[in-house]
């Protein structure tokens, strides 16, 4: 099934966000080259393509996983939670309709 993971980032984060990208990032390929990455993106704090030092609000990724305490394992192992980036992961389930 798909769940919609949303990392909300705390104030002042940018730093930590950078730092931990890469370690983020392997995670999420990891997903894609499984086929269970449906999306993943940031949410930028600003109306723009690239917020620069204004940052970014959180996180969304929609992916797969056999159950919902497995998605909800796999949110908080990731390395945005460890740098401290994010103050709390919602994980829900989500089924995709369009397109």
């Amino acid at each position: 099934m798909w769940y919609a993971i949303e990392g909300h980032d705390g104030p002042d984060v940018l730093d930590r966000r950078l730092e931990a990208r890469p370690a983020h990032l392997a995670r999420l390929l990891a997903l894609r080259e499984t086929g269970r990455l449906l999306l993943a993106g940031p949410c930028p704090a600003i109306d723009a393509e690239d917020p620069g030092p204004a940052g970014y609000t959180g996180s969304i990724v929609i992916a797969a996983f056999d159950s919902l305490a497995d998605a909800r394992a796999w949110a908080d192992a990731d390395p945005y939670v460890d740098a401290g980036v994010y103050t709390h992961v919602d994980v829900r389930p989500f089924r995709p309709v369009l397109p």
